[in-house]
């Protein structure tokens, strides 16, 4: 079976898709509040998120902190139900602005990938207690069904 990491195109296809969207979001009205002007190690991270998630290396749970790392830069930040749907749009078009496969297998995957992690990053971003987080606590492996 093919990852998504390997059927996207690997880490050069990834680097490309998450320089194309994080400069959108850095443009974007909705999410400037929630970004600013950028962080120099959120692009690295995002890829390294994708990446591992989608399945290729490892390196955001060896070299981020894994999944924790994600429950603690979304805490306190009170995300808006507009932002995170605005962040999934924008993730899509740059999707399509690079070029990664537009099979409907793997948009879908693409698009409940985005949908579920920005659903626990709302969720991660209100709870004021443990408990209230996401029950999410490690890193998801996102897998798809491929046409035979």
């Amino acid at each position: 079976m093919t990852s998504l990491y390997d059927h996207a195109g690997g880490a050069e296809a990834l680097r490309r898709f998450i320089d194309v969207f994080y400069s959108t979001l850095l443009e974007d009205p909705v999410l400037q509040p929630l970004f600013g002007k950028g962080s120099p190690t959120h692009v690295e991270a995002l890829i390294a998120f994708d990446t591992e998630v989608f399945g290729g290396p490892d390196d955001f749970t060896r070299d981020w902190g894994g999944f924790q790392h994600i429950i603690d830069v979304h805490r306190g930040h009170r995300i808006t139900e507009e932002q995170r749907q605005r962040f999934a749009d924008l993730y899509l078009a740059a999707a399509d602005t690079v070029g990664l496969p537009d099979d409907e297998p793997f948009r879908r995957a693409l698009r409940e990938h985005v949908d579920f992690g920005t659903e626990v990053a709302y969720q991660n971003s209100h709870a004021e207690t443990d408990d209230q987080l996401h029950p999410l606590r490690t890193m998801p492996k996102w897998d798809w069904p491929q046409e035979k």
